[in-house]
């Protein structure tokens, strides 16, 4: 199963039903971007502190790659902000999005189809900072984005990166929301297409919805630093009240601040 092909269906189905992560921002967000005045978000609600931007809010001659980043959202705001950004995502419909979110407003942005642990077709040292939203929970592997990242990025230059926080995976949600009970079931790191029961999990790829993978703490902040990163920032954050029976008990993001040495 080519898994990158099947989330990129599953993430063009979601995009074009119109979820959350898949909705335009309004019009005035992007004007009032223009005029200095914009914030950017890694997680569900915190905004991410001003201070891990190189420059703020006057972002002209700062180069952006938006990783994973799709979906009419953020690449509007830097593109008004005044950076010269590359939104890479593997969702051509989340980036026809960007696209048309961006020629309404008469900005101009550059736009790759491609897997986030694939960045060969850009070159070493091009960007100033990458901005990478929750996304990694569907790689299976996050070393290649680390040193792609890395690999990418000028010295001096930021990663900034949102992701689930790994204990989610542990818990039978099916029971958590039909109950309330909190019912321990899976080992970590946790797999769909390893862990899942077969009837769970069949209904889920016939229902066309996107393939995820936990993560240790290890390989998410450990990785950044294996890759040669430096963790600078970090924060947690929930999701919205009425999203899962999980609220409350833990925060489930978490956003890293890696500076490249």
């Amino acid at each position: 199963m080519n898994i990158l092909e099947y989330n990129r269906n599953a993430w063009n189905l979601q995009s074009q039903e119109g979820c959350r992560w898949s909705t335009p921002y309004p019009d005035e967000v992007f004007e009032q971007a223009k005029a200095g005045a914009w914030s950017v978000i890694l997680t569900p609600n915190r905004e991410v502190p001003t201070g891990w931007f190189p420059s703020y809010p006057d972002l002209r001659g700062v180069r952006i790659l938006a990783l994973a980043s799709g979906g009419g959202q953020q690449v509007p705001i830097f593109a008004a902000a005044g950076a010269e950004v590359t939104s890479y995502d593997a969702s051509d419909v989340q980036l026809e999005k960007d696209e048309e979110t961006c020629a309404r407003h008469g900005l101009k942005i550059r736009t790759r189809q491609g897997d986030m642990a694939d960045l060969s077709g850009l070159g070493d040292e091009s960007f100033d900072l990458i901005f990478n939203p929750v996304s990694n929970v569907f790689a299976g592997d996050l070393e290649p984005i680390w040193k792609e990242s890395h690999r990418v990025l000028k010295p001096g230059g930021s990663l900034l990166c949102g992701f689930m926080n790994p204990a989610f995976f542990l818990f039978d949600h099916e029971v958590l929301e039909e109950t309330g009970e909190l019912v321990v079931k899976y080992r970590l790191p946790y797999s769909d297409l390893e862990h899942a029961d077969a009837e769970l999990l069949s209904n889920q790829l016939d229902a066309q919805l996107s393939v995820e993978y936990s993560h240790s703490w290890e390989s998410q902040i450990g990785g950044q630093c294996d890759a040669g990163f430096a963790i600078t920032g970090f924060y947690e954050d929930d999701w919205d009240e009425e999203s899962t029976r999980l609220q409350g008990w833990m925060p489930m993001f978490a956003a890293t601040r890696a500076v490249k040495l």
